[in-house]
């Protein structure tokens, strides 16, 4: 099927985009239909054991494998509707010439967010503000707004530097036809031709870059990097009483369209840093509240009908980016479409990406599953909006307080002017949005950590609707954690925001069901109760080995027509997910690790996030938003790189793996012992022991790092004794429990 711009009545129109269903689509369907048969049939089998229980005790073992197994319904459920209807996406950027002239290329705001300069090093964001600068895209048309929200005097000099250097780099680009357009990508990739004027601009790179780094270090700017009265004037705003959650709003135009040029005497894009004012009384609403705050400074000084969102790591990696959304955006067709979604992709991640850092099916998979209903879902980054998305429905407009805030008003006045500046401080105050709609109907939506998953939802539930763009080349790259407790904090941080999303009166499986079908309905909850997945895996992990310890076996024996029922239903579903995996370019190896790894949160992220939101709930704790940090050291990196798992935090994330490791090793043998004694007929446990060993296989490092090694990344002496206590107590309440069996 095919979708094209406006019609025309001596021609048809040029094509700037189509999309096609894969194939194995209906054998999705057809499969689903089987499956949830199956599962039906799980709760007969259930319901049976659960009429037939001897004690109480028994009953209740069958009752929490019935409930543990009524989650795993509902949310394999829910990845039925990304199945339902995948769709993959073509751009013709060839044609939107004859659509539309590059003068008439709407203006682009670029929104970039950092919040620690220790945690996400400046130049790391310097590379990413330059990659988008250089767009193939008229620089007259593009703003670039820097969110500091740590307040770091450090990310200004960093900025400062950029915008001297962007007036040799942004031609370099254009004039030599540049792909790599991160200046730290370009220089560190072998592949440019060493010529005098590469060698003069990376020596110049070096220098900045040896700089911002030494002002890092040292954490302050010296007077020796302050030279003009303007530069000084900006860094005395950094006093003695300026701290990260109090001060002043700081809003610095470093580069302005129309006053200043670039070397060959070209126009530069607008460049402005911004850090919004902090007060320890006013809440900030961590990262949507920043991008608020750039939302209505830029409409006082730009007001581009389309705004990009990017993570400060993630890096622009192909120049006509731009134009493929356009190719969406300006189709008069799609004017319902609020943004169009480029998948977040990551470089750096080991071979086997034990982490599962890729995060494919969150950023690839499903959403060329939602793509194909109503839109997918907004991931943070790498988002060109329309501006007016932000405003209520397509059919529902919302006015701001103040008109010039509107995405209809013509900003028309130089940025840097008395007049614009007054009014963008005071957008930029703590108080503007007291009583305002700002966060709930207007703007990135307030209530959850997971800001970007929320504000896509509601944008949708308006009625928009959304694409999502996976091109050959990817469009971004960024950072993703690569130590074992970053990546499972991470994690834990997601899914306490969706689990806000999960128990509001927005819940995706009435709220969105409501507004947007089942199928939406369903694709939304899959990632608002994925903290849920915790109570399954728990479950898993634990009952069948703790109840092969102690001669229970509350699952069919092989010999039992019911043992061939849970054979297909764990076969098929394992399978299933693997194909998926692989037909969207993943490796065998790569997807063992990413099952592995939903095993691991299930018992660790997930786990403690629930934790942490039922005791937010009950206003026992307040969680808050932690920045994953980019910084790694070179031990952990070469951990990384070698494939092997970072234990060296003694971190309470790792006490329940560490838990169902010993068990499960402990379960296994003492079954298999038991069966090479003839005391147990293999018939009759069989799934408890592949259960057990299943569990043993992907706790490999597990054992690894509590036995074998002894480098700095072995599991910690604390969290080891922690876990053998935890697991003997488990073991000693489940023995008390197996008497009144």
């Amino acid at each position: 099927m095919t979708t094209t711009t406006s019609s025309s009545t001596s021609s048809p129109p040029p094509l700037l985009h189509t999309y096609k269903v894969p194939r194995h689509t209906p054998l999705n369907r057809i499969f689903a239909v089987v499956y949830t048969t199956a599962i039906f049939s799980l709760f007969v089998h259930h319901f049976i054991n659960l009429l037939h229980s001897s004690s109480t005790t028994t009953f209740l073992l069958h009752f929490t494998l019935l409930f543990s197994d009524g989650i795993l319904s509902f949310m394999w459920a829910t990845t039925q509707a990304f199945r339902w209807r995948p769709i993959h996406r073509t751009v013709y950027t060839e044609n939107l010439s004859q659509v539309i002239s590059s003068r008439d290329y709407p203006k682009l705001d670029v929104f970039i967010c950092t919040a620690d300069p220790y945690k996400e090093p400046p130049m790391g964001v310097v590379n990413t503000a330059l990659s988008v600068m250089a767009y193939d895209y008229p620089p007259d048309k593009i703003s670039v707004y820097i969110s500091d929200d740590g307040g770091s005097e450090l990310t200004l000099f960093a900025f400062m530097e950029a915008a001297k250097f962007a007036a040799h780099w942004l031609p370099f680009c254009k004039v030599n036809n540049v792909e790599d357009r991160s200046p730290a990508v370009y220089f560190s990739s072998g592949h440019y031709t060493p010529t005098t004027q590469t060698e003069e601009l990376k020596m110049m790179y070096d220098t900045m870059k040896m700089k911002v780094e030494s002002v890092v270090e040292r954490g302050s700017v010296a007077d020796e990097y302050i030279k003009t009265d303007e530069q000084r004037e900006a860094f005395n705003k950094w006093t003695a009483e300026f701290t990260r959650q109090n001060h002043p709003t700081v809003i610095q135009v470093l580069l302005e369209n129309g006053k200043d040029t670039d070397i060959t005497g070209l126009e530069m894009p607008n460049l402005v840093y911004v850090s919004r004012q902090k007060s320890k009384a006013s809440h900030h609403h961590f990262k949507a509240g920043a991008l608020n705050v750039l939302l209505r400074i830029s409409a006082t000084m730009t007001n581009a009908p389309v705004i990009l969102t990017l993570d400060c790591d993630m890096y622009a990696n192909d120049p006509s980016t731009p134009l493929q959304s356009l190719c969406f955006l300006a189709d008069s067709k799609m004017s319902k479409y609020a943004y169009v979604q480029f998948p977040q992709r990551f470089h750096g991640i080991n071979k086997n990406d034990i982490y599962g850092g890729e995060n494919k099916r969150l950023y690839q998979i499903n959403p060329v599953g939602m793509d194909g209903l109503a839109g997918t879902s907004y991931v943070g980054s790498g988002a060109f909006f329309r501006r007016r998305a932000f405003f209520g429905g397509p059919s529902s407009y919302v006015s701001a307080e103040k008109p010039e805030l509107n995405p209809d008003y013509a900003a028309d006045k130089v940025i840097h002017s008395e007049v614009v500046l007054k009014m963008a401080h005071s957008v930029a105050s703590c108080e503007f949005e007291n009583g305002s709609k700002w966060g709930h109907k207007i703007g990135f939506r307030y209530g959850s950590l997971v800001e970007d998953y929320f504000t896509g939802y509601q944008l949708n539930c308006e009625g928009w609707d959304s694409v999502f763009y996976h091109p050959d080349r990817a469009a971004f790259w960024g950072d993703t954690p690569i130590s074992f407790d970053g990546s499972l904090s991470q994690n834990k941080r997601w899914s306490v925001g969706t689990l806000e999303v999960a128990f509001s009166k927005y819940t995706p499986i009435i709220f969105g069901t409501k507004a947007r079908g089942i199928l939406m309905g369903l694709a939304y909850s899959h990632y608002a109760f994925w903290g849920t997945w915790c109570i399954p895996i728990t479950v898993y992990a634990f009952i069948p080995q703790l109840a092969l310890l102690n001669g229970v076996s509350p699952f069919p024996k092989v010999s039992d027509p019911w043992f061939y029922l849970y054979v297909f239903l764990i076969l098929g579903s394992y399978m299933q997910d693997c194909l998926d995996f692989m037909s969207m370019g993943g490796t065998f190896q790569r997807w063992w690790n990413d099952q592995r790894m939903w095993l691991v949160r299930g018992i660790s992220s997930y786990l403690f996030a629930s934790i942490d939101f039922l005791a937010e709930s009950f206003g026992v704790s307040s969680f808050g938003f932690n920045i994953t940090s980019k910084v790694v050291d070179d031990e952990q990196n070469k951990h990384y790189e070698q494939g092997v798992f970072e234990f060296g935090v003694a971190s309470p994330l790792f006490v329940p793996l560490t838990m169902t490791s010993i068990i499960s090793f402990v379960a296994f043998s003492v079954g298999v012992t038991r069966v090479i004694l003839g005391n147990e007929k293999m018939e009759e446990i069989l799934i408890q022991l592949v259960l057990s060993g299943f569990w043993m296989v992907n706790c490999w490092p597990v054992y690894e790092a509590m036995l074998l090694r002894s480098d700095r990344g072995r599991m910690s002496l604390k969290t080891t004794i922690i876990s053998s206590i935890l697991a003997f107590a488990l073991y000693s309440v489940s023995c008390c429990l197996s008497f009144r069996i």
